[in-house]
């Protein structure tokens, strides 16, 4: 067994590499479908020696298994937001408070306490189903700040123009928290000059508008918002960690995540810093799932870590969050 604490008490590169290899060995013995596609990659944990050996189960997955490393009971499935069709994924989760660690714990990082912000959700297309994991994060975040005007916003943008130019008098932090088409409604209707509120967008168009290039949607909601950067959250149904862009659409993991690039010709090979590749993520939070996922998104991994999306696989269905780069 995995003591869970210790996932969150990572400290260096050398800790990180630890708990991976003994979520690897762990994963391997105990998720049946995690198994079964080492198996047919005829890789073993005893010949695996760094963590870029380590087999990345690829997303898909998520929508046609049952992907779990735990015997527990769940207590709650995640499902992605999908479009009409098409089959959704579904995460299963057996210890919703590892999620909430997890966001916790990496807003903070970035952030720091959320009971010094005001929270105002604008995120209509994710209210508007069940079973989104973004609406269950920014929920609690909502309830932790703790602010009388802390909450979400429909269809009432004339409410949240009023609150957010209160909250800019009183001098009050906000984080305004927004999918892209709901931003961008909003800043048509009322455009702002914003000095003490971070924007942060989830990316995703949702069928809502076209798409637009990460570069043009910021742009955008910079000269409508009247603020210097335009924040990011990069995270989907089968993470339980997240990562953060500050502006210029480059994101820094939290400690429980590490992103690289895998090519796109081969799967089994990791990339080189700088060059554009599937992007492939250790979640140490999803110990009870798969912690080792490729996903469909494209980008590339710089040397200190950090990373930028710049697009996704063309067989891949447009969906999730900050996936705007088409």
């Amino acid at each position: 067994m995995i003591n869970t604490t210790d996932i969150f008490q990572l400290h260096s590169k050398a800790t990180f590499e630890d708990m991976a290899f003994k979520i690897f060995n762990f994963q391997f013995e105990n998720n049946v479908v995690y198994r079964s596609f080492c198996d047919l990659l005829y890789i073993n944990p005893s010949d695996v020696c760094s963590l870029k050996e380590i087999p990345f189960l690829p997303i898909q997955f998520f929508k046609t298994h049952k992907i779990l490393s735990s015997n527990q009971a769940i207590e709650k499935t995640f499902t992605s937001s999908g479009t009409t069709g098409n089959t959704t994924s579904k995460h299963h989760i057996t210890d919703l408070k590892l999620y909430e660690k997890s966001f916790n714990q990496g807003f903070e990082q970035f952030y720091g306490n959320i009971e010094d912000y005001t929270v105002l959700a604008l995120l209509p297309s994710y209210l508007e189903r069940d079973g989104s994991s973004l609406i269950y994060m920014v929920d609690a975040l909502i309830k932790q700040s703790k602010k009388p005007k802390s909450g979400f916003y429909l269809d009432n943008l004339s409410e949240l123009k009023d609150t957010l130019i209160q909250l800019e008098i009183a001098n009050e932090n906000v984080l305004l928290i927004g999918v892209s088409f709901a931003l961008l409604d909003l800043i048509e209707q009322h455009p702002f000059q914003l000095k003490n509120t971070i924007v942060m967008e989830t990316g995703g168009m949702k069928g809502r508008r076209k798409e637009l290039v990460r570069e043009e949607l910021h742009e955008r909601l910079k000269k409508g918002f009247g603020t210097k950067q335009i924040h990011s959250e990069y995270g989907m149904t089968e993470l339980l960690s997240q990562a953060y862009s500050k502006g210029n659409g480059v994101f820094e993991c939290s400690k429980t995540m590490k992103v690289f690039a895998r090519d796109t010709e081969d799967a089994l090979t990791i990339l080189d810093n700088n060059k554009t590749g599937g992007i492939n993520i250790i979640d140490l939070a999803n110990v009870n799932s798969c912690a080792f996922i490729a996903t469909q998104d494209l980008g590339r991994v710089y040397k200190n870590g950090n990373f930028e999306i710049i697009g996704r696989f063309d067989n891949s269905d447009i969906r999730g969050c900050n996936l705007m780069a088409l």
